[in-house]
């Protein structure tokens, strides 16, 4: 039987941070505490994250970024550059919402087109443009038609291509494959993560979907009460849970509390109510423990 016990939390890659940096967040609504201190580092290209229930504070904190909501405290830093003050518009940054937020009464080129007109480039560069992003989210055959006429995952991929088309240094996805049924999800998982790679934009994704986030992820942040309860890699939070918390929302576990009996070379062993189990952990004999067993590790006879 494998076993594997809850220690300290992982921290981020070497390398991680620079690109963008959310410093001492909070935000609170009346006596509400929304975000509660979160620091976060984010490296160039890298897919993170923001995993946990509703009311956990990722979409505020996803908004912050975006410059749709102010922090009360904290800052927010981009490429170098402090824009915890600037306005949405001149961040360079690109939302996908949940809703996908496209122009019913304009076509699919139209939409992606949008933000191009808007920031008075020439109709020479928005064409090809528009074209080249069509086909990299697969839309291209269909960029005259109406957008009303599209299903949930064609207006979702209209959705990436109008925000990947103004070439933002960070990209912000905040569950935008709710409104899809599993298999479509799934699908739209995949390509997203294609595309992003393909054009090596750095992005935060907003879920509460955990084999979601295990799936596309380069890290995951797992978010409590406004905080951060660990970030690491998605093998790094299944395998290694930091907290009770990021144990029981991300897979399926049976949890024992127990007391180390001994430690040596990395391993511990464990005095449980159903008898001694080893862990690889390191905790000082006579530490309280909750040792966490995945079904998958179980095995019967051998």
């Amino acid at each position: 039987m494998g076993a594997a016990a809850s220690g300290a939390q992982s921290g981020p890659p070497a390398g991680a941070a620079g690109f963008l940096e959310i410093s001492g967040a909070e935000k609170t609504f009346g006596p509400a505490r929304v975000l509660d201190g979160v620091d976060l580092s984010v490296a160039r290209g890298e897919f993170i994250s923001l995993l946990g229930p509703s009311g956990c504070g990722k979409t505020t904190l996803l908004r912050i970024v975006a410059g749709l909501m102010k922090p009360d405290r904290g800052g927010v830093v981009l490429d170098g550059e402090d824009i915890t003050r600037r306005p949405p518009h001149k961040r360079d940054v690109g939302v996908v919402f949940q809703n996908y937020a496209l122009f019913p009464h304009l076509d699919v080129r139209a939409n992606v087109a949008f933000g191009l007109k808007a920031r008075g480039l020439p109709a020479s560069a928005i064409g090809p443009a528009v074209s080249r992003h069509l086909d990299l989210v697969r839309m291209g055959a269909l960029a005259d038609r109406s957008v009303k006429a599209l299903s949930g995952g064609q207006q979702q991929r209209v959705a990436v291509a109008r925000a990947l088309v103004v070439e933002p240094k960070l990209m912000l996805l905040d569950e935008p494959f709710s409104a899809l049924d599993r298999k479509l999800r799934e699908a739209m998982q995949i390509d997203l993560k294609r595309i992003l790679r393909e054009v090596g934009t750095t992005a935060i994704f907003v879920t509460h979907d955990q084999d979601e986030a295990l799936a596309m992820s380069d890290r995951i942040a797992v978010m409590s009460g406004g905080r951060i309860e660990q970030l690491g890699t998605p093998a790094e939070i299944y395998n290694r849970p930091a907290t009770p918390f990021a144990l029981g929302f991300v897979g399926l576990s049976t949890r024992l509390p127990g007391r180390v009996l001994a430690c040596e070379d990395g391993e511990i062993l464990v005095e449980t109510a159903f008898g001694p189990l080893r862990a690889r952990a390191s905790f000082l004999p006579g530490s309280p423990v909750l040792v966490a067993v995945r079904p998958e590790r179980v095995s019967i006879g051998g």
